[in-house]
This record gives structure tokens, C-alpha cells and sequence, in this order.
């Protein structure tokens, strides 16, 4: 179950996007939920002057190992441009590390194209910086810095739906094991995801991730593990006349293929609110 903490902390988990405006045949119903997917990276940054406090919540099903991650996101002058960080919190039942402990630190940039309101697409490369502020020895983080690129792309599909796809690679030249050793290890990622707008509070999704993961096993040496998930989830939103949305959801990610057998449940929450004032 650990390959679930590595997929929620540097694939899924700073999930950093939010739902597109609708198309204005829509505009006589309210507009849809404008949050973050669970694993799967939306090509929608912050709208101008809002922030977004993102809480996630994951327990692998047969362990009583779980992960939990902050996720703060800010548009920077406009919403072109988006700068947010994740810090991930993990607990090991594991017999060599037991115990709870801070993951490594990210620090990412998003450069959001397209995403208009007659546009119907959106792109939104992402660039993060890995910090190893997370323990290796007790399996907590990769030991070493390590750059991450996502490209993700929001397509607006017929009959309420929307679908979201994710590429991206991880590089850490120096990534070091509980024992020490080092090598330069890749991760690579793919996603995608379809999103049914079944009501403008309430969504029905379907999300499927696969992911290559690097590890070190000794002296400049390295092997590769591989994980397919499906998730199928909901979330809501709650408006206040304030101005704060707040999104809760929950999903059920399982293994198929080589993965069969794992499962977990995933909570999320996120608080979504104003920090400047608006013009009357």
C-alpha cells in the first residue's frame, strides 16, 4: 500500500486546478462546482482574487497506514499564473518505520492556456520543485531535491460531461533509500478523467491513473514498480453569500490489472473564499 502515499503526494496530490466556467447556453442554471479533481490535475488555475485550501485524506484499505495533504493555492496577477506549495503528512505502520512523519515539500507553478468561456479546452503546464524535507531513512521522502513537470488538458464534452488527461515526469538525480544509498531515479505519470456534471452542486466522477515509480536499491542502483488505478468519486459544494465555497468528496480508488487488490478510501475537503475586496 505505500505506492498509494507516493501517488498522493507527487502525482495526485497537489491536485491544482479548478472547474471551468460553463458555456453560456448554461447561464440560466447556477455555475458548476469550480474546485480541484482528487487524482487527476484539471487546466484551470485560481480565478483572480480567490484562494483555495485544500485538504486530503488518504487510508489503504488491510493497513493502518494513511496520508494527508495541505494544499494552498494563489492566482498571481491574474489567473495566468498560479503559484501554490503542498506539505504531505504520512503515518507507516510498516514493521522498519513505524510512525508519523512530514513528506517533502512542494513548490509549484502553473501557466494556465485557453480555458475561456468559448474556448471549451484548457492547458496548464505545471512545474514543481521537490524539496527533502521529508525523512528517507524512515521512508517519509526521496532524500533528495527533485523537479517535477505536468501537463495537464480540460476538454468541455457534450451531455454535461468534462474530461481531464495528465502526462508528467519526475526527476530526482540524488534520491537516497533508508540506508543511505543514492541513485537518479524518474517517475512518470499518466491520467485521465471524465467528470459528469450532474447537478451545478454536484458532480459524478470517474478517474483512472497510472504510474511508473523509481526507488533506489542500492548504490546507484534502481529499480521500477508500476501501479493502475480506477476511482470512481463524488463531490458537492456549499455557497455562502460571504463568498467561501466549501467542497467536500470522497472517492474509492482500487487497483486493476497488476495492481488488483489494493484499495483505499480518499476524503477530501477544500475552502475556497475572497482575499482582496470586491469593487461594489
Amino acid at each position: 500500500m505505500r505506492r498509494f502515499i507516493l501517488l498522493t503526494c507527487l502525482v495526485g496530490a497537489p491536485p491544482l486546478t479548478a472547474q471551468s466556467t460553463p458555456p453560456l447556453e448554461q447561464r440560466d442554471v447556477p455555475p458548476p462546482i469550480e474546485d480541484n479533481s482528487f487524482l487527476i490535475e484539471e487546466a484551470y488555475n485560481q480565478g483572480p482574487g480567490v484562494v483555495q485550501h485544500i485538504n486530503t485524506f488518504l487510508r489503504s484499505a488491510g493497513t493502518a497506514g494513511w496520508t494527508y495533504t495541505f494544499t494552498q493555492e494563489w492566482p498571481l496577477r491574474g489567473q495566468t499564473h498560479q503559484l501554490s506549495y503542498t506539505v504531505p503528512v504520512a503515518h507507516s505502520a510498516e514493521p522498519s518505520a513505524r510512525g508519523t512523519g512530514v513528506g517533502d515539500l512542494a513548490l509549484n507553478y502553473r501557466y494556465q492556456i485557453g480555458g475561456g468561456e468559448q474556448t471549451g479546452f484548457a492547458l496548464a503546464p505545471r512545474l514543481t520543485v521537490l524539496f527533502p524535507t521529508g525523512a528517507s531513512r524512515r521512508g517519509f521522502g526521496s532524500g533528495g531535491t527533485g523537479l517535477q513537470v505536468n501537463l495537464p488538458f480540460s476538454a468541455e464534452l457534450p451531455a454535461r460531461l468534462v474530461a481531464h488527461s495528465n502526462a508528467g515526469m519526475t526527476y530526482t538525480p540524488r534520491a537516497r533509500d533508508p540506508l543511505g544509498n543514492t541513485a537518479a531515479v524518474r517517475s512518470y505519470n499518466l491520467g485521465q478523467s471524465v467528470i459528469w456534471l450532474l447537478h451545478p452542486k454536484l458532480n459524478l466522477m470517474l478517474e483512472s491513473t497510472w504510474t511508473s515509480t523509481g526507488e533506489v536499491t542500492g548504490p546507484r542502483q534502481s529499480e521500477r514498480s508500476s501501479e493502475l488505478l480506477l476511482s470512481p468519486g463524488l463531490r458537492a459544494a456549499i455557497d455562502f453569500s460571504s463568498g467561501l465555497q466549501i467542497v467536500p468528496g470522497l472517492a474509492f480508488p482500487f487497483g486493476i490489472g497488476g495492481s488488483r487488490g489494493e484499495r483505499a478510501v480518499f476524503a477530501y475537503v477544500s475552502f475556497e473564499h475572497p482575499f482582496t475586496r470586491r469593487a461594489p
